[in-house]
């Protein structure tokens, strides 16, 4: 058998580039580590912490209409999560609004999402965060529809459980998303839209991306954030229902208190408002999106018209 050259050991088994999965977005600016970069210039160092550990965290964050919807609450929550990390954030958090807005602006975009994300930085090998010396920042923004589509789903129930809050909290949104990405493959293998998780005593804890809504008869329900995230949009929603004049109950809620339900909607920054047609074969109401959260879609589309604006177009640098 002919020897290869060393530097082209198996190179014909990876015949897919970035550019080749990525299309235009590759050539999008990335704010790394104070530089805007793009093409095959936006990388990261194999060493860093967040590829070889999960060791990170992150905000996805919208636009629309030249307004970013919500970004003091993504910021906070952000700063939060790094906090529970003990990981130093090299950015205030005005200079962090600053970057988002830039990123944004760079890349002219008026409407799409973004991926803020704050790793442990470059390190040697091993698990102790003391082995990276400096903290990496990283923003993307790129178009980006709903991430659900815009018709009712059919979700599955994983056997995947969500963690208990004694190991990692929910509510620290860290890099590491690999039992809600085991959930999804389920739904994947089963053909349904998305998985349904449940925390350690069996209650409805999330779907793989978002939060979950319930509502019996005049009363909406929704999980308690000791097995999901405390999500953004979630607090948006429970605010639009109260406006609404309905009673909103966070507490624990059974699998057959979801079958049972007479409208579901999941919720999330990438998602927005996603009706439930089904949970485990069972039909959710008599129809999906139910009368109500046909409101809440239509208020909560009304309210993202508020936010921060962009600035004007600036060059990159």
């Amino acid at each position: 058998m002919q020897s290869k050259q060393p530097l082209e050991l198996f190179r014909d088994r990876f015949p897919v580039g970035a550019r080749d999965v990525l299309g235009p977005l590759h050539d999008l600016y990335t704010y790394v580590d104070g530089r805007f970069l793009r093409g095959d210039q936006a990388v990261v160092s194999v060493w860093e912490h967040s590829y070889l550990y999960g060791d990170g965290v992150f905000e996805g964050i919208r636009a629309y209409n030249g307004r970013i919807f919500k970004l003091d609450e993504h910021l906070e929550r952000l700063l939060e999560s790094a906090k529970s990390l003990d990981l130093t954030v090299p950015l205030s958090k005005k200079e962090l609004a600053e970057v988002v807005l830039t990123t944004f602006a760079v890349n002219r975009l008026q409407e799409g999402h973004m991926r803020l994300s704050v790793t442990r930085g470059v390190g040697t090998m091993g698990l102790n965060p003391r082995n990276s010396k400096a903290p990496s920042v990283v923003a993307m923004a790129y178009p980006f529809a709903p991430l659900m589509g815009d018709k009712a789903i059919r979700m599955l129930t994983s056997t995947v459980r969500r963690r208990r809050c004694d190991s990692v909290d929910a509510k620290i949104k860290s890099a590491n998303y690999l039992e809600n990405i085991l959930a999804k493959i389920q739904s994947n293998k089963s053909q349904y839209d998305d998985a349904l998780m449940l925390d350690h005593n069996g209650y409805v804890a999330e779907a793989t991306a978002m939060n979950i809504f319930a509502r019996h008869k005049d009363i909406w329900s929704t999980p308690t954030t000791v097995a999901c995230l405390d999500g953004v949009t979630r607090r948006v929603v429970i605010g639009i229902l109260e406006s609404f004049g309905s009673a909103v109950a966070v507490r624990n809620i059974s699998l057959h208190e979801l079958y049972n339900a007479d409208e579901v909607f999941c919720t999330g920054t990438g998602a927005e408002i996603v009706p439930v047609q089904s949970v485990d074969g069972r039909s959710i109401g008599d129809a999906a999106p139910g009368p109500v959260t046909e409101m809440v879609i239509k208020k909560y589309r009304e309210l993202t018209r508020e936010g921060v604006a962009i600035p004007e177009l600036v060059p990159a640098r």
